[in-house]
């Protein structure tokens, strides 16, 4: 799957990038633990729901889907704290 940047390039996606991002925003959340296999795992999530979807994605399409997800797996402070990165 490709992703289009803010800047306008495109990439592919890349999972560990997302997972290190749901690991970021843990961190800044000390009362919710998110592993580094976990957010791996719901950065694969991510991808699967996207790409059902279509073959060129945002990344403001991945923020929402990874915010929906933190909220859905019972994360609602890491998903604040991704939102507001």
């Amino acid at each position: 799957m490709k992703v289009t940047k803010r800047n306008g390039n495109v990439v592919l996606y890349d999972d560990d990038k997302v997972a290190t991002s749901i690991v970021w925003a843990n961190g800044r959340t000390p009362e919710e633990t998110i592993t580094i296999k976990t957010a791996k795992r719901m950065a694969d999530e991510v991808f699967r729901r996207l790409t059902s979807e279509k073959d060129v994605i945002s990344t403001e399409e991945i923020r929402d889907c990874v915010i929906a997800l933190l909220k859905e797996r019972g994360y609602p402070k890491t998903a604040e704290s991704y939102q507001d990165k």
